[in-house]
């Protein structure tokens, strides 16, 4: 089969870079608390030009304090008249990015918002002005605190846009100077943002980018009669195993070759959570050990790289037709000024089956091709080669192995291609596959955890390995106590969020691992909610993410009205046994919960409260703490064994 790369009749569409995204949500908990060199050497894999995936874009989620996947991430704006930018995690990474390569492209986008912003009602259009004005305190404070340029800006992650609310925050953008910020919509499906578009001109002048999610490598006529760019703006989110390096190698390319998308962003950029939360390792690459500093970088890097070390944002694709005879795919791209690199994939199906949509069936075969290089690519006399080859049955795989360079003979050449293999073949000499020494072996999560909170100057808001599902739990300095609990955590979100999951109607932190079937959880705890409130220890915790509301147990509750509850699941519906505790409100008290086999206890300030309950199901999981409902409330000297 031949292949003919010209560039004489112009050039395809411009190139706007290869992504991934932390967050939607808390996919980077994790990551912030490994030790250096580690934490320092899993960036570089990540955003260090010419070394592993040398990302051109950094997508990250404006955290909204809701469940958005895998934990809640905190806002810069809790409630209406606070405003805080040094919160979560997500300005540390954007800035990490940033002194790696100080060219790539940052992007925020909103999965939840504060309750405040809706005025009770769980939707954020009802005072577009408000959420207006909240987006661009995030995009303002990104430059004013950390010198963070945002690039481009999304509306609500896979939910309703509004026409009204886009134009607002164009023209709320243009009046704060910030013209250089691009709009993306509406990051669900390709309809009915494309429709509308070309519907209504005055939103079609303001929307910069169509941002489709999971788009199946297909686009739709509406979007390309809208003659916008068209990205891919989340995709991939599969286990990040040999099939997932063969669904990223093959959307990467087809994306373009099928669906003219000139970006593809990955969910997500580093699996730093629990791996038992929903779509564990389903990232570039895993980091879900800081304890003992144990990564993994993954093949998908690798595949990453064969696109990213020899591409920028800013070249374009070449004019042509990447569909091989065989079967898989070929794009091409050049930066304008004689340089020329081509991506070779050829994944079969039952290796490259992304997590989402359904792939329809297609073979592949061994096949040669002879491409012919023409117009301003004819001078060309030799290309670099870089070759992958994703091993499934010998269960070896070659990532990103540099080869012999390829003479160019009279303008052609010819490549014999087996299945499963991605080639690059560039002009560029710059790639390199760099790596680190072996990072230390994986360890299970320590069987005996302390934290006291006893930090003056807390480099991140949230405390190590705390992984919060519903609510946000963070470093809060007691001013007024006389000395045992001057620095705690703190449960700060008092109003339900507006929701993109399905949040609890309790706050919940989950830490630990989750194979943990007999363990003992002590904690300081501090009711702050008169009458009502309540504050719970637990053990054996199930789920997480986005099904936080199934979450069951070993529950113990403490009341202000002096009540105390065992549950088995956080709903608090399903009682094992309760009585009076004489706890109150505005006071510390220390909670001891005891499981061992099929039999709970549990302690209050040192003295049995009560024993003997039988406890069957859940066999395992983490340990957690949490309240009753979106209070404030207070944790310290927490210790599980």
């Amino acid at each position: 089969a031949i292949y003919v790369l010209d560039d004489v009749d112009g050039l395809g569409r411009e190139f706007d870079g290869i992504g991934a995204i932390s967050g939607g949500g808390a996919t980077s908990r994790l990551l912030v608390n490994y030790q250096e060199p580690y934490r320092s050497q899993i960036l570089d894999y990540l955003f260090k030009p010419n070394f592993g995936a040398s990302l051109h874009i950094l997508k990250v989620e404006i955290g909204g304090d809701g469940q958005s996947t895998d934990g809640t991430e905190p806002s810069h704006m809790h409630y209406e008249n606070d405003e805080n930018y040094f919160r979560g995690y997500e300005w540390w990474l954007m800035k990490e990015a940033k002194k790696r390569n100080p060219k790539i492209k940052l992007i925020g986008l909103p999965w939840t918002f504060p309750g405040w912003i809706g005025r009770g009602e769980n939707w954020p259009y009802d005072f577009p002005d408000v959420t207006a004005y909240y987006i661009i305190s995030w995009i303002l404070g990104a430059k004013q605190y950390h010198d963070l340029d945002i690039d481009y800006i999304g509306i609500w992650n896979e939910r309703a846009f509004s026409s009204k609310y886009i134009k607002l925050l164009r023209y709320t953008l243009d009046k704060h100077g910030l013209q250089q910020v691009r709009i993306i919509a509406s990051d669900r499906l390709w309809e009915p943002i494309s429709f509308v578009l070309l519907l209504d001109s005055e939103l079609h002048g303001v929307v910069d980018v169509i941002g489709a999610h999971y788009p199946g490598t297909k686009t739709v006529p509406n979007a390309l009669l809208t003659k916008k760019k068209l990205w891919s703006s989340e995709d991939y989110s599969t286990f990040n195993d040999e099939v997932g390096a063969g669904c990223w190698a093959r959307i990467l390319n087809q994306n373009y070759v099928n669906g003219n998308m000139t970006s593809t962003i990955a969910w997500n950029l580093v699996a730093s959570y629990y791996e038992e939360l929903p779509f564990g390792r389903c990232a570039l690459m895993t980091a879900q050990e800081p304890w003992s500093g144990h990564y993994k970088v993954e093949a998908p890097i690798w595949i990453t790289a064969h696109t990213t070390q020899f591409t920028q944002p800013g070249w374009s694709y070449l004019q042509v037709d990447g569909h091989l005879e065989g079967g898989g795919s070929f794009v091409a791209l050049t930066d304008g000024l004689g340089n020329l690199t081509i991506i070779i994939e050829t994944m079969t199906h039952n290796h490259s089956q992304c997590i989402r949509p359904p792939l329809p069936h297609f073979s592949v075969k061994p096949q040669k091709a002879t491409f012919y290089l023409k117009g301003s690519f004819y001078m060309v006399e030799t290309l670099q080669v870089w070759y992958s080859r994703l091993g499934f049955e010998s269960g070896n795989s070659t990532l990103f192995q540099q080869l012999h360079p390829l003479k160019v003979w009279k303008g052609s050449f010819s490549l014999d291609l087996n299945v499963d293999e991605v080639y690059t073949l560039t002009t560029l000499k710059t790639g390199r596959k760099c790596s680190c020494p072996e990072p230390p072996p994986p360890q299970a999560f320590p069987s005996n955890y302390k934290d006291d909170f006893n930090i003056r100057n807390p480099p991140f808001s949230e405390a190590p390995n705390f992984a919060d599902q519903t609510g946000v739990f963070e470093y809060f300095v007691n001013a007024s106590d006389p000395g045992d609990h001057v620095f705690t955590l703190r449960q700060v979100v008092v109003q339900r969020p507006i929701t993109w999951a399905s949040d609890a109607d309790q706050t919940i932190s989950v830490i630990g691992n989750f194979k943990w079937v007999n363990m003992t959880v002590t904690c300081d705890i501090f009711i702050e909610k008169q009458h009502d409130g309540g504050v719970f220890i637990a053990g054996r915790v199930d789920n997480g993410g986005i099904y936080v509301r199934r979450t069951k147990g070993v529950f113990f509750w403490v009341f202000a009205d002096g009540t105390y509850r065992v549950t088995s699941d956080l709903a608090g519906e399903e009682i094992l046994m309760k009585g009076l505790s004489g706890v109150r409100d505005n006071a510390w008290h220390t909670l001891t919960l005891n499981i061992q086999g099929t039999s709970a206890s549990g302690l209050l300030n040192g003295y049995p409260l009560w024993e003997n309950v039988t406890v069957s199901k859940p066999s395992n999981g983490w340990a957690a703490i949490g309240t009753r409902s979106f209070e404030f409330a207070q944790f310290d000297n927490f210790h599980v064994e």
